[in-house]
């Protein structure tokens, strides 16, 4: 197989990541298009030919997450239906995701719901990265190729040579993911004790277990949306002794406010994908790094029915 033999589309909100990847690869765009229509309904066109080829649509499912998620269905349906031999869905931010458990009583399960039903819309492949929790990858029963942001993210730490660093996971539920980017770093780690006391979208530090005393903190976490608990976590570290704060998100979802936070905090420089398109970020102390090339590296592996195991660790650059 060649890379020309690659068909990749993009959804409302994910042709700017899509046009990337084909920059990439090295090839053209998918010809599509989408309406909304002024009661709400979306309409999706697929413009070229896609019959017997291999698919990829590339959308996110993050700031406008029922719009998006609902034309994700709608793009399978219409690949299915005009006849592509394969249609993988590529979603670098699985909204939804932190509905993976039923915790408490008469409550869905909404990751779940989600992946049933992008399966039965017509998807044969999910590419995904960093989901808030790996094992929603079981409630699909098709492939699914989970990335990570964190090789990208360190790559770029790493070249910002910050000495006497020390990385901060903001609760003990993200500690694993800390202590991975901890050793990719080679430095030590540090956990928040975080709590949230209810659905909204504020938790509060508690306490800060780890030596940050007359070190640079590196605050990592897949997502954060209010900016609450990074700014919260910040000031809990220079009150502590910290020098210089730095964060790392894989999902770059905050809203203009959370910014304006970030802004007036503590934090030196917040550094993210652009795994969802978010004008709000456009701020000086908002670092946005692409995993484009990475989601790009997978497709030609995946459909060159190549490994794509050692992307865990790196990316190949063109």
């Amino acid at each position: 197989m060649t890379n020309t033999d690659i068909k990749i589309f993009g959804g409302s909100t994910g042709k700017s990541f899509a046009q990337k990847m084909c920059d990439y690869i090295g090839i053209e765009l998918g010809k599509s298009e989408v309406l909304t229509f002024s009661d709400g309904n979306i309409f999706v066109k697929i413009n070229e030919t896609v019959r017997d080829h291999d698919v990829y649509l590339v959308q996110p499912i993050g700031l406008q997450p029922n719009d998006e998620f609902t034309e994700i269905l709608f793009w399978m349906d219409a690949f299915k239906r005009a006849s592509a031999n394969s249609v993988t869905a590529i979603i670098p931010y699985f909204g939804y995701a932190k509905g993976d458990k039923k915790d408490e009583p008469r409550v869905s399960i909404r990751a779940r719901v989600c992946a049933e039903c992008i399966e039965l819309a017509g998807a044969d492949r999910i590419l995904t990265m960093d989901l808030h929790s790996s094992q929603i990858q079981g409630f699909f029963k098709k492939p699914v190729d989970h990335l990570f942001a964190l090789p990208i993210l360190s790559d770029y730490i790493q070249n910002m040579r910050i000495e006497e660093l020390v990385v901060v996971s903001p609760d003990v539920g993200f500690a694993k993911e800390a202590r991975n980017f901890a050793t990719s770093l080679h430095v030590p780690v540090a956990i928040g004790d975080k709590m949230r006391k209810s659905h909204d979208e504020n938790a509060k530090v508690l306490e800060i277990i780890g030596d940050v005393q007359g070190k640079n903190a590196l605050i990592v976490d897949d997502f954060s949306i209010s900016g609450g608990t990074l700014v919260d976590l910040a000031k809990g570290l220079k009150e502590r002794g910290a020098n210089k704060i730095y964060a790392a998100l894989s999902h770059l979802m905050l809203t203009e406010a959370a910014v304006e936070k970030i802004e007036n905090s503590p934090i030196e420089l917040v550094i993210g994908t652009d795994s969802v398109e978010n004008e709000a970020t456009l701020s000086k102390k908002i670092k946005t790094i692409s995993v484009a090339p990475l989601f790009a590296e997978a497709v030609v592996r995946i459909h060159n029915r190549e490994s794509i195991s050692s992307l865990f660790d790196t990316v190949q650059r063109r």
